[in-house]
């Protein structure tokens, strides 16, 4: 038996769940999200937790068991607390600021770099070289991080670019001095 999969999540006071047509959803005080359950899986509510429960023991219901639990505890986590992504920007004159509806980066082309937020996520410069990423849906906050971090990744050579926080960038050595003939 998988061993995510059988643990229980706790629901906690401010967090309700419905589940109906195939289709969770949980709302809390951040939101409401929604995920359409698994096939041949099924989940439960009783005494302040939610158990995810497979039919059969064949490959694919043990595959997808562990992968339903984490979804459905991702979403509980998201709608009471939250996720946040945060991105280094690192280089001379490498900066972010606050737009409209979104970011304004700069990092070294001719021109600046708009970034618009989607629905359900806010960008913030906490300073102009860190952008913080946050929302209910762990999902899009990591992909919309990982959309901004693609518009100037980490070189190997001055590390020069935008990365997670905490990212390690593996950096080459570069030429050497001359060559001897």
């Amino acid at each position: 038996m998988s061993r995510i999969g059988r643990m229980p999540i706790p629901l906690p006071n401010t967090v309700k769940m419905d589940l109906s047509d195939g289709v969770i959803t949980v709302t809390g005080p951040k939101g409401k999200l929604s995920q359409p359950v698994l096939g041949g899986l099924t989940i439960e509510q009783s005494d302040g937790q939610i158990t995810v429960e497979r039919s059969s023991d064949n490959r694919t219901q043990r595959s997808l068991h562990g992968l339903m639990r984490t979804l459905v505890n991702n979403m509980v986590v998201g709608v009471t607390t939250g996720f946040e992504k945060r991105l280094d920007i690192v280089g001379t004159g490498y900066r972010a600021q606050a737009a409209p509806r979104g970011l304004q980066i700069a990092v070294g082309y001719s021109h600046p770099v708009m970034f618009d937020a989607p629905e359900g996520i806010t960008l913030t410069a906490e300073t102009p070289t860190r952008i913080v990423v946050a929302g209910i849906d762990k999902q899009q906050v990591g992909e919309i991080a990982a959309q901004i971090r693609r518009v100037r990744p980490p070189e190997p050579y001055k590390g020069k670019g935008i990365r997670y926080m905490g990212e390690p960038v593996r950096r080459k050595a570069g030429k050497t001095g001359s060559k001897k003939r």
